[in-house]
């Protein structure tokens, strides 16, 4: 932690994620009610949310309950209508989103000093990545804003998807364009007063490359519901006998989420082509479960009966399908910010495996007593199923506790709402940047 045990911390110095921290939120009520504006692109519909519009419904939902005044600005949607809450604290302020799907700056502006002079002013402003631009933000020193994923990770994801790349394809040129990206956000990046980074190697990127100012950075991890991904065996068993899995299958391998290429099915629809073709043994035992839709879907059916495509599910069937499955596996090769579906699998208790970008080694994956990491090639894909096929159930089971404990540890809705809710409280009063070591 690079403090001292014995002496307070201040938290807007603190270098490590404020999930390891304990903070009072769940043991009675917050020491002030905040009014809180959040600027976010898009609000989440069913089970076809983002990563970040789905970070926005867990922490801001989870502020709401625990009494704070929120002022939600987003796009409405034109083809569905918009979702509804048990919370008289709750505002949302709609706007027609700009013909990209972005928020009209302007008129969101607009609405946001209406709410800011009605009242009492926001005590803090919470947008998520470049919602409020920075021409808007640079003004307001009581924002933060939450970055989950920058340009500077996803080079990473540029050379990856060059290697990748077939003699047949097109050479890119997205490693020029994203080194103007980095210097475009390391210059507009400082007109925000605080950033958030979701995972501890952004922090250290925002810190280092893009010079901010350590005070103005803070690490705070994605967390989940843990009501909702929490271990199940029976929920798991009558999940799997829904789809007519057969006992004799020793091993279920899982996928979720969007099925494109950046989330690196392409590799991994590859791999298991291959095993499946070389290796009988391994095409009688196994199972993939996939969930989720997008053009690979259809890819995966063509692979025969080993591979069971689920389609999108809400979050209660999702957390069915994790209790169903001995082990998750995730080859993005976007290198941004962390999968809610990894914290997703911990918290439910299985092991986890997936590509070797640094924020998933520096903040999830960090041992391989919870789970297995490869790199984004067919080969080292291979090798790494090939090796929890080895290993089977028994090992996996005692990965999958470990990575359980860890999830606990830091990556729960209710931890990281009372980190955010702290950081408002510190941004709104000096006094709360204060944080009493429980040792002293």
């Amino acid at each position: 932690m690079m403090q001292n045990p014995k002496e307070d911390i201040d938290l807007l110095t603190f270098p490590s994620a404020w999930n390891h921290l304990s903070f009072p939120s769940g043991s009675g009520p917050p020491p002030e009610i905040l009014k809180i504006a959040l600027f976010v692109k898009k609000w989440p519909h069913r089970s076809r949310a983002g990563g970040l519009e789905r970070h926005a419904l867990t922490l801001h939902l989870a502020l709401a309950k625990r009494g704070h005044e929120l002022h939600i600005f987003t796009t409405s949607s034109p083809n569905s209508s918009f979702p509804r809450y048990p919370f008289s604290n709750l505002f949302f302020h709609l706007s027609k989103p700009t013909s990209a799907g972005y928020l009209d700056q302007a008129l969101v502006w607009k609405q946001f000093q209406t709410q800011n002079s009605t009242g009492r002013p926001f005590d803090v402003i919470h947008t998520e990545s470049v919602g409020l631009m920075h021409t808007r933000a640079k003004h307001l020193r009581n924002l933060a804003v939450s970055w989950h994923g920058i340009a500077y990770e996803t080079i990473h994801s540029d050379i990856i998807q060059e290697l990748l790349r077939t003699p047949e394809e097109q050479q890119a040129h997205l490693l020029t364009e994203r080194a103007a990206k980095v210097v475009e956000e390391v210059r507009f990046f400082p007109r925000y007063s605080h950033h958030v980074a979701t995972s501890d190697h952004a922090g250290d990127v925002l810190k280092r490359i893009y010079m901010i100012p350590e005070e103005r950075v803070h690490i705070i991890l994605n967390g989940v519901d843990e009501d909702i991904f929490r271990p199940d065996f029976s929920q798991g068993n009558d999940f799997k006998q829904n789809l007519g899995i057969s006992k004799s299958r020793s091993l279920i391998l899982g996928m979720a989420g969007r099925l494109v290429k950046d989330k690196g099915h392409p590799l991994i629809f590859e791999a298991l082509k291959q095993i499946l073709m070389e290796n009988d043994k391994f095409r009688e035992s196994v199972i993939v479960l996939v969930a989720g839709d997008g053009p690979w879907g259809a890819r995966y059916r063509d692979l025969g009966a080993n591979i069971l495509v689920l389609g999108p599910l809400e979050q209660a069937q999702l957390a069915k399908f994790y209790n169903a499955i001995d082990i998750f596996v995730n080859p993005t090769v976007r290198a941004q910010g962390l999968d809610h579906t990894l914290l997703e699998a911990m918290l439910t208790g299985k092991p986890i495996m997936a590509t070797r970008l640094a924020s998933i080694t520096g903040s999830v994956i960090v041992g391989p007593e919870m789970g297995y990491t490869f790199s984004p090639s067919v080969d080292s894909l291979k090798a790494a199923l090939y090796q929890v096929w080895n290993d089977g159930r028994e090992v996996l089971e005692k990965k999958g506790k470990a990575a359980r404990k860890r999830g606990l540890q830091l990556f729960t809705a209710t931890k990281m709402a009372a980190a955010y809710e702290r950081l408002f409280l510190c941004i709104s009063k000096q006094v709360y940047c204060k944080y009493q070591n429980p040792s002293n």
